[in-house]
């Protein structure tokens, strides 16, 4: 996106904060207000939410000298895996900072509709700017003669719900099948130990592979058959465009934006945590492969049509340059 506003004749700077977030120590927030007090007057800044949420004091203490502008993926409230008392903590402080803004970014209508719904934001101070998707190659899927590789791509945290995943798998084990599981499993070291030790109780280590991080995925793209991921919500779901825009076909559930994104001809949407759903969707993709054909024709084009980077520039810098 920095690429796409230079191309469009904005200076951008990137102001790099501590790494500390969205959970920094009282060393970082201060390292961080010393970043923004030396910020010229009126300077538009452009704030990821993961770091924005968590910072409403620095957003106070600046509103009045800054052109401040969140960018939000989903609000942190949102995320799985914390407590009440954790997630009520998150939401009154990203109100907080919220509160502080000229403007907000999100990636989906569903963000939006929920930041209006239960963060009491203008509609009118919201722009959706959709992330930009790359176009490639439709994917080739596994080579003839193997049986069916399955992807998931997304950090190993409850979240994205690779359990959900794991426990459907388990209920096919009687087909032919392959999975790979890509995704970072630093974020949440105790949920991807988890995972590993399901896998392995389970007796599915030999067909389920967990890669870690990867630095490309094209390759994991182009050799899949079935794009499979449980999340629990997602504020966008960049890796079901990145599917979508090579012609996998898509199982999923309906979490926050996902079900805005992946069209009914695109794949196949179950609830959250219903793992007899998730196997049973997988289990018509790999049981007919005209069904799979059918998804995979829906996907590409569905993904065809979702923006370019450079289109997704134009909304978000059209937006911006109408903040005052």
């Amino acid at each position: 996106m920095i690429a796409e506003l230079r191309a469009l004749d904005w200076r951008v700077d990137h102001l790099r904060l501590p790494d500390g977030f969205p959970n920094p120590n009282r060393e970082e927030l201060e390292a961080t207000a010393r970043q923004f007090a030396a910020l010229p007057d009126e300077s538009l800044v452009l704030i990821d939410g993961l770091a924005f949420g968590t910072m409403p004091d620095i957003a106070l203490a600046e509103a009045g000298r800054l052109k401040l502008v969140a960018l939000v993926h989903h609000p942190l409230t949102l995320e799985t895996g914390l407590s009440e008392g954790q997630a009520e903590d998150l939401r009154r402080s990203e109100i907080a900072a919220l509160s502080c803004v000229r403007g907000v970014v999100v990636t989906s209508s569903e963000t939006a509709r929920t930041l209006v719904s239960d963060f009491g934001i203008r509609e009118e101070a919201i722009c959706v700017a959709i992330p930009g998707t790359e176009r490639d190659e439709p994917a080739q899927g596994s080579a003839d003669g193997e049986p069916p590789m399955i992807l998931a791509v997304g950090s190993l945290t409850q979240r994205k719900d690779h359990a959900t995943l794991v426990a459907a798998l388990a209920k096919l084990r009687d087909r032919p099948w392959q999975c790979r599981i890509v995704g970072s499993d630093m974020m949440d070291p105790r949920s991807a130990a988890v995972l590993r030790r399901q896998i392995a109780d389970d007796g599915l280590s030999d067909r389920i592979v967990v890669t870690g991080a990867l630095d490309d995925v094209n390759a994991e793209y182009a050799r899949a058959d079935i794009f499979a991921l449980a999340s629990r919500y997602e504020g966008f779901g960049m890796v079901f465009a990145e599917a979508m825009a090579r012609g996998v076909p898509i199982v999923g559930c309906r979490g926050g934006a996902v079900p805005d994104l992946v069209s009914d001809q695109a794949g196949i949407l179950v609830q959250p945590g219903d793992v007899d759903g998730f196997s049973e969707a997988l289990a018509r993709l790999l049981d007919d492969p005209q069904a799979r054909r059918d998804y995979a024709a829906g996907s590409l084009a569905t993904g065809r049509k979702l923006p370019d980077w450079t289109a997704s520039a134009k909304v978000l810098a059209d937006f911006l340059e109408g903040i005052r």
